[in-house]
C-alpha cells in the first residue's frame, strides 16, 4: 500500500475500546497522516498543528464546517481515553490499560488550526510499527457519517486477508464500537442504530461489502462475526494503470477465482512472492489465508507481480 494518505495503527489500538465521534476520529486520521509525512518517530510532547484545510480537503466539507467540526472535536479529544490490552512481554498474559488520546489540545482561530500533542501511550501505537499493525487509506472512510461505521470497518479490516472477523461478544463490541450502556438497550436498536448504519455506509462508501452474523445462546443474541469482500475494481481503472508494454504480463483478465487460487497455490508462485507477507500475519501461517490474500491482491493490482507472466503459474 502506497501514498501518503494511509492511517496506520496498532492492532492494539484498532481493537481497543473508545468512543470518539465524527469529527473526533477524523482529527485523529489527520494527525496520523501528520506524522506519516513527517517520515520520523514524533518525540513526547511534540505537538501536531492540523489545519482547517486539509479537513476540508480530505472530507470534503466547506472551510468554516471543517474548522467549526475541528475546534468542537477538541474537548471532546481532551475528555477521551481509550482502553487497551497488550500481552505482557515476560509472561505473554494479558494487561488491560487505560490510557488518553492526547496530553493537550488547543484550538487557534487566527491560524484555523487545532494544535496536538498525543499521549505518551499512543506514539507507539501509530509510529513503531513492525508488526500487527493495520493501515488503510484514509479515502475509504472520508465518505462515512456514523463513528460506528468508522469503527466497523476498522475492525474489520483488521481482518482483510481472511475476510471474515472472529466472534466478538455482544459486550466487548459494545465497548469497541463506543457504545454506552446505556445506550441502544433493545437489540433490534442496537442492530438498526449501530450495525444495520453502518454497514450499510460501509457498502455505500468503501472498498468492501460487509455482513454480519449473529450468534446466540438459547434466544439470546450473545455475539457478532462480520463477514466482507473487497469490491471488484472498475475494468477501465486497471486497464488505464497498465503499461502498454506490460499489460500482456500483468493482465488476469478471463481467469477465475478457481485458476487464480491455482496460481496462488502453486509452489513457484509461493516462492516467489512469500516475502510480500509477515510470517505472523494470517496468510503467514494460513494456506486457506494465503490463496484468499493472494487472490485479492491479484484483482487489485496484478502488477505486483513481476517475476514472471502470471499466467504461467497455471503451466508449471
Amino acid at each position: 500500500m502506497s501514498g501518503k494518505n494511509i492511517v496506520s495503527k496498532d492492532n492494539d489500538l484498532i481493537g481497543a475500546s473508545y468512543r470518539l465521534g465524527v469529527a473526533e476520529q477524523r482529527l485523529i486520521f489527520l494527525a496520523i497522516i501528520e506524522v506519516r509525512e513527517q517520515n520520523k518517530f514524533i518525540n513526547v510532547g511534540k505537538p501536531l498543528r492540523i489545519y482547517a484545510k486539509s479537513y476540508e480537503q480530505q472530507f470534503s466539507v466547506a472551510k468554516h464546517t471543517a474548522y467549526e467540526a475541528m475546534k468542537r472535536a477538541v474537548n471532546g479529544l481532551y475528555e477521551a481515553g481509550f482502553t487497551y490490552i497488550k500481552a505482557d512481554e515476560t509472561s505473554g498474559k494479558p494487561i488491560t490499560y487505560k490510557s488518553r488520546w492526547v496530553e493537550k489540545i488547543a484550538y487557534a482561530d487566527e491560524l484555523g488550526c487545532v494544535e496536538l500533542t498525543f499521549s505518551s501511550d499512543i506514539i507507539p501505537l501509530i509510529t513503531r510499527l513492525e508488526r500487527c499493525y493495520t493501515e488503510y487509506d484514509l479515502k475509504q472512510v472520508s465518505a462515512l457519517q456514523s463513528e460506528y461505521a468508522i469503527r466497523l470497518y476498522e475492525l474489520m479490516i483488521q481482518w482483510r486477508t481472511v475476510g471474515k472477523t472472529n466472534k466478538m461478544a455482544l459486550d466487548d463490541l459494545r465497548a469497541k464500537l463506543g457504545v454506552e450502556p446505556d445506550q441502544y438497550t433493545a437489540m433490534s436498536d442496537f442492530k438498526k442504530r449501530v450495525l444495520d448504519l453502518g454497514i450499510k455506509q460501509i457498502n455505500d462508501h468503501t472498498d468492501i461489502t460487509a455482513s454480519y452474523e449473529q450468534h446466540k445462546e438459547g434466544r439470546r443474541i450473545v455475539g457478532f462475526t462480520f463477514k466482507f469482500k473487497a469490491k471488484a475494481k472498475p475494468k477501465k481503472a486497471l486497464e488505464s494503470s497498465r503499461d502498454s508494454d506490460t499489460a500482456d504480463m500483468f493482465t488476469i483478465d478471463g481467469l477465475s477465482d478457481k485458476q487464480l487460487g491455482r496460481i496462488a497455490r502453486n509452489p513457484q508462485f509461493i516462492a516467489d512472492y512469500n516475502h510480500m507477507v509477515s510470517s505472523t500475519s494470517p496468510a503467514g501461517q494460513s494456506e486457506q489465508a494465503w490463496e484468499f490474500e493472494m487472490i485479492n491482491r491479484l484483482k487489485k493490482d496484478a502488477s505486483q507481480f513481476k517475476k514472471r507472466p502470471v499466467r504461467e503459474y497455471l503451466d508449471y
